[in-house]
């Protein structure tokens, strides 16, 4: 099972897959993902390839496209984007959320999909 998990902070503008959903004042901060789907053998698994392409498309995006401030986490079996809690420009922000929410939708639709196999938390931070 994938694991992902959404952290929401309301108090400012941070087994499976996990993914982490954060957001500020309602606005996504960041994400962390582990686990593997256990769709089919690691290296086959179309649901963790789809989720993989998802992620390293999103943190490109966000840090190379936008050019939002962000801390990236690469681990053995987890990844993670946190939005720096920095004076950023509107549309910078803007950017940042934009794509954030289009991942949080798509992993959505995966775990819809594919279910059981994606787990979407959605946490709030304070």
């Amino acid at each position: 099972m994938i694991k992902a998990i959404f952290k929401e902070r309301l108090d400012r503008p941070a087994a499976g897959l996990q993914i982490h959903r954060r957001h500020t004042q309602k606005r996504l901060v960041g994400f962390e993902v582990s686990g593997h789907a256990g769709y089919a053998d690691s290296g086959e698994d179309i649901v963790c390839a789809a989720v993989t392409s998802a992620v390293q498309f999103s943190a490109n995006a966000i840090t190379d496209v936008v050019s939002a401030n962000a801390e990236v986490i690469v681990d053995e079996n987890l990844v993670g984007l946190i939005l720096s809690d920095d004076s950023a420009d509107e549309r910078t922000q803007y950017g940042a959320q934009a794509i954030l929410e289009a991942l949080y939708l798509h992993l959505k639709d995966l775990s819809e999909q594919y279910r059981g196999t994606i787990r979407i938390t959605v946490m709030e931070e304070k």
